[in-house]
This record gives C-alpha cells, structure tokens and sequence, in this order.
C-alpha cells in the first residue's frame, strides 16, 4: 500500500470504526480517536509534498492494481502539480472541522465524526483517481456522508437542502457517466484517463462529451445558473459541513475541468471557451451584487464562494498558464479562507444561536481575539495583498488583461464586489457599539477554538507571503497541459 492508498484508506476505515462504536457512550474517547486518525492521515500527505518532482509533469507515486478484470478496471492512482496540493488540503481541512465539532456536537459523536473522516478518504481518491470508473465511484460516493451530514445535523430545512444537494450533484452525473462509457468503447476498452487524453475524437463527439462533462462539474462548482443549491446546503449544514463543503467539494468540480474537460476534449473547450468564460464572469459580476443584499451570514459568505470560484473557471478558459496556475492558487486559498470564515460564523451561532448580520454589532467590545481573527479572514477574502486571497485573484486578473484588455477589468470587479458585500459585514457584525445583551455577554474564543482559527490563519499568511512553493510545483503540469491542449485531437 503507497502513500495515496494510506491518504485514502487511513481516514475511511478509522471513520468505519467509529461508526461500530455505541451511539452516545465514550463520546469523549470517539473525539479523540477522530482527531488521532485525522492527524495522522495528514501526515501521511506531507511526504507527498517534500518527495515530488516538480520538474517532471509525469504522474507520480503511482499504484496500479487490478480491481475488475473482465472490463480491464484498475486501481489506478497518482498524483500530478494539478492535484498534488488537494491531497494535504483535504487531510488538513478534516483535521480543523474535528477540533471544531469537539464540544459543540454532543449526540451521533461517533457518526459525525466517522462520516467527515470517510468523506475525507474519498475526497482524496477522486483527487488522485486515474481510472475513469474509479474516479466516478469516489465523486458519486461523496455525496453520501454531506447528505447525511446536512439530514442529520442540519438545521430546520435540512431535509429539504439535503435532497436539493443530493439530486442537483447527481443528475449532473449521470451525463458524465454516459460520457465515461462511450470514452471506454471509444479506446477500445479501457478506462485510463491518461489513455483518454491521447484519443483523436471528432468534434462532435468533443462537443457532447464537453456539455456531458459540464453537466457534472458545472454543478458541483457550482456555476451560474446552477448554483441555487449551494446557499440552501451551506445555511442548513452544521459549521463542519460548511467548512468540508466550501474548502473541499467544490474544488473537486473545478478539479473535473483540468483532467477530463481540458485535456480530452480541447478542440470543444477553445470552441465553448467563450460560452465557461460568460458564465464565470456573471458568477463574478452578479452573484456579487446578490451577496451584497445578504442578510444571513452563511448566505452572504455561501454567494461569495460562487464568485470566487467563477474566478477558477475564468482562468482554466483563458488557455495560458498564468490563469490556469491562477485558478488552481485561487482553489487552494479559498479552501483556507472560506472554510475560516465558515468557522468564525460557527463561533459566533454557537454562543448567539443567530445568523443574522442584524443580530451582532461591536462584537470586537467582547470578543477582541475572535474579532482580530475574524476580520482578517474578512480581509483575505477581499484579496488582501500579503494573504493567500490576493495571490489567486491577481494572478486571473492578470491572465484575462493578457487576452482581452476588457474582459480583465470586468474580472477585477470582483475585488470591488469582494470588498464591499464582507467588508460591510465586517462592520455591522463587529464594529461598533456594543448591539445587545447576547452580544455583551459574549466570551472570546476559547484555546480550541483559537488553535483552528489560528492554524488557518497561518495557512492563509503563509501563502500570501511565499506562494512560489505552491506554484513551482504546478508549473511543469500546467505548462504540459496547455501544450496538450494547444494541440487538435481532430480526427
């Protein structure tokens, strides 16, 4: 067993056993059995980093085994600079939502618990997934604990979100499995992507794969206008879900358009390019303005991640490799930034039991540490140069001003819209005179909830300083990519 198969496995069967164990009882023990098991997962991700190549853009730390014979299926996995860092992101995000949930849920310990830990391995398997039908099985099997997670532990319209969730993901899927079987026949009875990728289809056929690949990424994304889904999850989740679902299962769209979309389909993706890039931008332009009008705080930050990741789209359309390397920086950032202001907002609805903008004011009176950190998540996510917010953003923007001198200041209006709907949240919630009596006898953050605010702040510091870490080791890959893409695969 490698060091993908550990990523993978490690968290689900640690989850399994937590699963086996009684409802309620020895729930101090399942807690730290859970952050025991997410630790040492993320650490098994950390070689991952410090042993790969990034001079080569071949796949690496492969593991190839038969899974199916008689269809020719494999377990197949590796890792590339386009999925390396979601591996240890995935791992360390699962260890943050841990320590979040130790003393705020108290009953199913074991099943929450157990449910984030097997998400987290399967979040990794389709990360790293190099068979087609394995990768399907890992992006399907996700959707399983987060509708568990927001049914169980959501709020009063959890059923409702939870179903929305469950079938706007999944019949987006189901298109995109078409597509793998007609893939699998085409290449003559395999589901090896990086066969795939070699194929010389015509461009028809690269058209309905690209629509049918769309369908599944589009959403899980989400795009406009197949985004309406994500607002109702992320305000019915539990803080733990949020996070997992703003940090990490929206990346895995966007992470569907770099190893299916782009390379399999290139001659449909520069033909349709125009059509992904009008999307992003509205994404950018008008769900900004709707966040703006916000009243929940969960809504206006669930608004926020539409338009940031209409930014990762934006740059992977644009077909040069500072908007591509932009995209997968922007990915990354965000997963530390919004699953930290997710958090924050969990902080605060744990104490108030309110998410309402309008339910706070001069929380910074009572809660001066929370406050400092809160604010500075709300300044990364407006791109905030020195914070991982500005690395990602400035690096599209730039990319897009390279093509087209118009199309980069529509993009940088993010920045405009971005300050705008957080900061003036930042204002109403903690600046001010102290609001009420539930803001008054506010107690600042306890030493729990100060370690996983401040483990991401330094994640978010450390990539707004020094990101040449992160991009030194996607350049090579990048730069394969849009070489392959670059050339027709017309037949």
């Amino acid at each position: 067993m490698g060091l993908l198969s550990l990523a993978i496995w490690l968290p689900i069967v640690a989850g399994a056993v937590l699963l086996a164990i009684g409802r309620d009882e020895h729930a101090n023990t399942v807690r730290w059995m859970a952050l025991v098991a997410a630790i040492a997962s993320f650490l098994v991700t950390l070689p991952l980093i410090s042993g790969f190549d990034p001079a080569t853009a071949a796949m690496q730390f492969q593991e190839n085994l038969a899974w199916i014979d008689r269809f020719n299926v494999r377990y197949h996995l590796g890792v590339d600079g386009l999925s390396l860092w979601f591996v240890p992101l995935t791992a360390f995000i699962t260890v943050i939502v841990v320590i979040s949930a130790w003393e705020v849920i108290d009953e199913r310990v074991n099943q929450y618990m157990g449910a984030f830990l097997i998400l987290s391995g399967i979040m990794v398997g389709v990360f790293t997934a190099l068979d087609g039908l394995l990768f399907y099985v890992f992006f399907e099997a996700t959707l399983i604990p987060m509708y568990i997670t927001i049914g169980v532990w959501g709020g009063p319209r959890r059923v409702y979100a939870a179903f929305k969730f469950f079938l706007y993901t999944l019949s987006g899927s189901l298109l995109m499995l078409v597509a793998l079987i007609y893939l699998y026949f085409k290449s003559g009875g395999s589901f090896d992507i990086l066969q795939w990728h070699k194929l010389p289809l015509p461009m028809s056929a690269q058209a309905l794969l690209f629509f049918a690949f769309m369908a599944a990424f589009a959403v899980k994304v989400p795009m406009w206008p197949v985004h309406t889904w994500l607002p109702d999850a992320h305000v019915e989740a539990p803080t733990g879900g949020s996070v997992v679902l703003a940090a990490i299962m929206l990346k895995l769209g966007a992470y569907g358009f770099l190893r299916f979309s782009l390379p399999i389909t290139p001659d449909a993706s520069h033909e349709y390019k125009w059509f992904v890039i009008a999307l992003s931008l509205i994404a950018v332009l008008y769900i900004g303005l709707v966040a703006l009008v916000q009243q929940d705080m969960k809504k206006l930050i669930a608004y926020s991640s539409v338009a940031h990741m209409g930014f990762v789209t934006l740059g992977f359309f644009l077909f040069n490799d500072l908007g591509v390397a932009g995209g997968i920086v922007q990915m990354i950032s965000h997963g530390f930034i919004s699953g930290a202001l997710f958090l924050c907002i969990g902080v605060l609805y744990d104490r108030v039991h309110s998410r309402e903008i309008a339910s706070y004011g001069g929380v910074v009176n009572t809660m001066p540490k929370f406050a400092a950190l809160a604010v500075f998540f709300g300044m990364a996510n407006c791109g905030l140069p020195g914070t991982s917010g500005f690395v990602g953003e400035w690096m599209v923007i730039l990319a897009t001003v390279k093509v087209d001198f118009w199309l980069g200041l529509l993009a940088a209006t993010t920045l405009v819209f971005g300050a705008a709907y957080t900061l003036w949240m930042v204002k109403r919630v903690y600046f001010g005179p102290v609001a009420n009596d539930d803001v008054r006898t506010l107690s600042d953050v306890n030493s729990r909830e100060f370690l996983m605010l401040a483990l991401l702040a330094l994640a978010v510091l450390w990539m707004g300083v020094n990101p040449k870490p992160f991009t030194d080791r996607m350049q090579v890959s990048v730069g394969e990519l849009l070489k392959h893409v670059a050339v027709s695969k017309i037949n």
